[in-house]
C-alpha cells in the first residue's frame, strides 16, 4: 500500500467518524439522554478499523511520504480530526450534563426544598 493511499483509508475512516459525531450529537440534543446500543456498536466498530488505518499510516517509511499533495492531504486528515475532537467534546459535556439532571430529577422528594412555612416553624423553635 502506497503512502497516499495509507493515507485516504484514514481520511475516509475519519470522514464517517466525523458524521458518527454529528449524528451522536444531534441525538443527545433531540433526544437528552445516553444514545441507543446500535450507535454506541457503530462507534466500536468504527474505532476498531481505526486501529487498523493508524497502523497502516505507522508503516509508512517517512521518506516516501513527502509531495505537496500528501502534506495537503495530511493537512486535510488533521483538520478533521480537530473537528472529531472538539464535537467529541461537546457530546462529552453533553452526556455528562443530561446524567447529572437525568439523576437530580429523580432524586427523592426528601432532598427537595421544604416550604417556607415549615422553615419558619424550625427558625421560631431555634430562637
Amino acid at each position: 500500500m502506497t503512502p497516499m493511499e495509507a493515507l485516504q483509508q484514514h481520511q475516509e475512516l475519519c470522514n464517517e467518524l466525523h458524521q458518527l459525531a454529528l449524528e451522536e450529537n444531534s441525538f443527545l440534543q433531540q433526544h437528552r439522554r445516553v444514545p441507543d446500543a446500535a450507535l454506541l456498536e457503530k462507534k466500536k466498530g468504527l474505532l476498531a478499523r481505526l486501529d487498523d488505518t493508524l497502523a497502516a499510516l505507522r508503516a509508512v517509511p517517512r521518506h516516501s511520504a513527502e509531495g505537496a499533495p500528501f502534506r495537503q492531504a495530511l493537512d486535510k486528515t488533521r483538520a478533521r480530526i480537530l473537528q472529531i475532537l472538539q464535537l467529541d467534546k461537546e457530546n462529552e459535556q453533553l452526556l455528562l450534563r443530561f446524567s447529572l439532571t437525568g439523576a437530580s430529577a429523580s432524586a427523592p422528594a426528601a432532598a427537595q426544598m421544604p416550604s417556607a412555612s415549615i422553615l419558619q416553624r424550625i427558625y421560631q423553635r431555634h430562637t
